[in-house]
């Protein structure tokens, strides 16, 4: 029979293993982490891979829109970008038909605020056909 009173160990915290661990955690998270790059993303609107053509008995109402945001309404230019005086020539242009088919031609490089000025004056002046002119893809998407 052993009397001696037994050393006792004080615990030991092996801290490799626990790091070896944190550190596969940290590459879990690492690789199951989606990260979105909104800038990476080249979004080119007017290009289409398909275009459809309207149908040549429709009557269209053109509105192009430059570069610098200025109108055209059946190449016809407008004085201002304001939402009135885009309303009142699209209007005049129309006459009373309601069942024209407006055509929004916008340069590529145009502000959105642009289109949605013509969208919103077509739709007040009751003209719901509304078609965005595009133009082939120039190259295959990615």
């Amino acid at each position: 029979m052993n009397l001696r009173p037994r050393r006792v160990e004080e615990p030991e915290i092996i801290l490799i293993p626990l790091i070896d661990i944190l550190l596969m955690l940290l590459i879990f998270f690492m690789l199951a982490t989606t990260f979105r790059h909104v800038s990476d993303m080249a979004i080119n609107l007017p290009e289409a891979a398909q275009q459809q053509l309207p149908d040549r008995e429709q009557k269209l109402l053109d509105v192009a829109i430059d570069e610098q945001g200025r109108f055209f309404i059946d190449r016809q230019a407008v004085v201002n970008s304001d939402i009135e005086t885009v309303k009142r020539a699209m209007q005049k242009a129309a006459g009373a038909r309601k069942e024209l088919v407006v055509t929004i031609s916008a340069d590529a490089h145009t502000l959105h605020q642009s289109v949605i000025i013509a969208m919103d004056a077509a739709r007040q002046l009751g003209l719901f056909k509304i078609g965005i002119a595009t133009q082939p893809l120039t190259s295959p998407a990615n």
